[in-house]
């Protein structure tokens, strides 16, 4: 095959995790014999980077300018964070591979080790997820929880100079992949704070047409296993109609091997200030990615007649985008 034939085309955010992310996705690609080049490139959630998220317009926030660029042809691959994808894809798009993932859980990082039990009273806790502040305000109400917005560097970078501050709440697999291990004071335990949908999970997406690249991106970066948790996870979200402005979470774990793998999917629904929480599980056999899907979808409809759908319409009633796409 020669180079001109084999050449990918990346697209990825600029930021160093999603860099970082595009990176590890070539080092695969070029292990299979395909060249590729890299296109950095602002989106909606970049080009207004002091907004809070739920005052932003749009569910594709980290997206709908890659997804451009795909449709366009000026890229032929795109690397996103699993956690940022729309459940509803545009049309013409679809998900090639979902890489292996990182750690999912949360992480609690403070000018020195700290972890949440070690909180002052009233201190100060900044995150830029509504689901991380209803959960951390379930198990703490006595926090003042503020926004905080920008890349992993950002953050810190505001945590260091924000003395009022205690901690900032990161995803862990950013900082694991940045090897920012020695920041992390704890990680979250899930039964305290249960992570967002597909977090920690690399989704490569494609033109639906483009078979060839399709192709190329399966065998080099698809893992099985983890396509399994996450999709269980979206089917759950995608039957909430979640996205940035509902505090919603969900984490799968699979085990086994062979035809048929156990999954076992915990999900979570909670009202803006924390005071209000319904969750459960629901666990099956997977063979197939769409076995995923229907035990996250059998778990939210479960929760929705539990009480999430009372908390998820009064929650949409109070959230309202003030901010349009730029």
């Amino acid at each position: 095959m020669s180079q001109r034939s084999s050449l990918i085309r990346i697209g990825t955010r600029g930021s160093r995790l999603a860099i970082w992310q595009t990176e590890w996705v070539r080092s695969r690609l070029h292990a299979a014999g395909f060249e590729t080049d890299r296109l950095e490139i602002k989106t909606t959630g970049d080009l207004v980077p002091d907004v809070p998220l739920a005052q932003l317009g749009s569910r594709a926030l980290f997206t709908k300018q890659i997804d451009d660029a795909l449709l366009d042809g000026r890229i032929d691959l795109a690397v996103h964070s699993f956690k940022d994808l729309p459940t509803q894809l545009p049309h013409g798009i679809s998900i090639a591979a979902i890489a292996p993932r990182e750690d999912p859980t949360d992480a609690l990082v403070g000018r020195s080790s700290i972890v949440l039990n070690e909180v002052p009273n009233h201190g100060v806790v900044a995150t830029s997820s509504l689901r991380r502040r209803a959960q951390l305000l379930n198990v703490r109400p006595d926090l003042h929880v503020v926004d905080v917005r920008g890349n992993v560097d950002t953050r810190i970078a505001k945590l260091e100079g924000q003395s009022g501050w205690s901690a900032i709440v990161l995803a862990t697999a950013g900082l694991v992949r940045l090897g920012l291990h020695h920041r992390i004071g704890e990680r979250i335990p899930p039964d305290t704070m249960l992570p967002a949908p597909g977090q920690g999970a690399l989704a490569l997406t494609v033109r639906t047409s483009d078979s060839r690249v399709e192709v190329a991106a399966r065998g080099a970066a698809h893992d099985p296993v983890t396509a399994f948790a996450v999709l269980a996870e979206r089917g759950f979200l995608g039957r909430l109609e979640g996205g940035c402005q509902v505090p919603i979470a969900a984490y799968a774990v699979v085990s086994g091997t062979g035809r048929g793998h156990a999954l076992r999917l915990q999900g979570r629904v909670l009202s803006l200030g924390g005071e209000r929480k319904v969750d459960g599980a629901e666990q099956g056999i997977v063979s197939v990615e769409a076995d995923a899907e229907a035990i996250g979808v059998r778990l939210a409809e479960r929760l929705l007649r539990n009480g999430a759908a009372e908390i998820l319409s009064g929650m949409r009633g109070s959230v309202v985008a003030q901010v349009p796409e730029p």
